[in-house]
Formats: structure tokens, C-alpha cells, sequence
């Protein structure tokens, strides 16, 4: 059987390096993507654009601590064009012309935007489609994240219809554990993503503790 040899170069000991730095400052809440997150809510409150943020940064709030390198960001059209009026030109630019994403040029981090009506995964019309951030919103410690039900569907809604976006099966898995959901949460989701719930629950209570692969 053929093994690969273990990369000892500076540019892989750089790397390793760099990831157990990024995640001693997310343990302290100082990583990049939570200064940008930070910073942009702070401009959506003081301009009243409603938004929530999404993705990892929202896993992390809920109790699933994930380690990510840009920020997912849900805001409607009218929100989307009047947060560019603001922004754009004053630390921010477009990722490139045209485009709804932003880039924060102080933090070097990616703004991915989700616009309310969009459907997530293959963006084809489904039962779940990405809500409007100030009915699928909640505060926490003075910031709009989705709220855990909404995020859940969204990220079964995506998982399900798109196969590049398995990744997203697995953050309902580890969230389900790491929160400790119970097989009654399903209730609070739509009836079109509720069977890959119960399925990911039976999963998340029936592997072992601390399994390690």
C-alpha cells in the first residue's frame, strides 16, 4: 500500500501555523471574519437596513463551533442596493463588477450576500427559501443572526437538492450534538426538510462519544 510521506517544508510547518492561529483567535472572538462581522453590523444598525447574519459565524452562535474564513450575510434586495450606496469605495468593494458579494478590504475578508426570496443549494424553487432577515432574525449580544430553526432548514434545504453542499448535512449533524437538539425540533422546521432531520438525529445520538477517525 502506497503512503504519503508526511510534509515537513516550511510552507506546510507556515500553514499549520496559520490554522492553530486563526483558531486561537476565533477561541477569543478576534479572527478576521468577527471583526467584519462586527463591523458591517454595526453600519446595517446605525442605517436601519435590516440583515442576519448566516453560515458558519451563525453556527457558531447557536452552540457548533466551526472555524471559517468569510461571512455569509442575509439581507433583501432594497437592503443589498442601500448597504452598497453606504459602503462601497469606504473599506468596502464589489468582489468583482457586478457582483452582490462585498469584499472588506481592512479585514481581507469575503462578504457572501443571501437575498431574501433565493433558494439555497441548486437555487431551484423548493418549499424552503431564504427568509426575510427580520422575521427570521434573532439578537444575540447585540448582533442579528438567523435564527436556529431558520438556519437549520436552510442548511437541510441546501444539503438535500445540491451535492457539492454535503458539508451542509454535516453542520446540522454536529450542531444537532453539539447543542444537544432533541428529536422534537423537527416540529419548528418546514414538513419538506423535517425526514432528513430525524435521519441526521438518529445519526448525531447514535455515534459513539469522542469518536475520532
Amino acid at each position: 500500500m502506497n503512503t504519503r510521506a508526511l510534509d515537513h517544508s516550511p510552507g506546510a510547518r507556515n500553514r499549520l501555523w496559520s490554522a492553530l492561529q486563526t483558531a486561537g483567535e476565533f477561541q477569543m472572538g478576534d479572527a478576521p471574519p468577527q471583526k467584519a462581522m462586527r463591523k458591517i453590523a454595526a453600519v446595517l444598525e446605525q442605517e436601519k437596513i435590516p440583515y442576519a447574519v448566516a453560515g458558519a459565524l451563525a453556527l457558531n452562535q447557536h452552540g457548533y463551533q466551526r472555524l471559517t474564513v468569510d461571512l455569509d450575510l442575509l439581507l433583501t434586495r432594497e437592503g443589498l442596493a442601500a448597504l452598497k450606496a453606504c459602503v462601497l469605495g469606504h473599506g468596502y468593494v464589489e468582489r468583482f463588477p457586478g457582483s452582490k458579494g462585498l469584499r472588506d478590504t481592512e479585514n481581507n475578508v469575503a462578504i457572501d450576500i443571501l437575498l431574501t426570496g433565493d433558494f439555497p443549494g441548486d437555487g431551484k424553487p423548493k418549499p424552503v427559501s431564504f427568509p426575510d432577515p427580520i422575521d427570521g432574525s434573532t439578537l444575540i449580544d447585540g448582533i442579528r443572526f438567523l435564527k436556529l430553526e431558520k438556519l437549520i432548514e436552510l442548511k437541510l434545504a441546501s444539503g438535500m437538492s445540491a451535492p457539492h453542499r454535503l458539508k451542509d448535512l454535516a453542520d446540522v449533524l454536529e450542531l444537532i450534538r453539539a447543542a444537544s437538539l432533541p428529536r422534537e425540533f423537527l416540529r419548528e422546521l418546514d414538513e419538506s426538510v423535517r425526514g432528513k432531520y430525524h435521519e441526521l438525529w438518529l445519526a448525531a445520538v447514535s455515534a459513539p462519544p469522542d469518536e475520532d477517525y
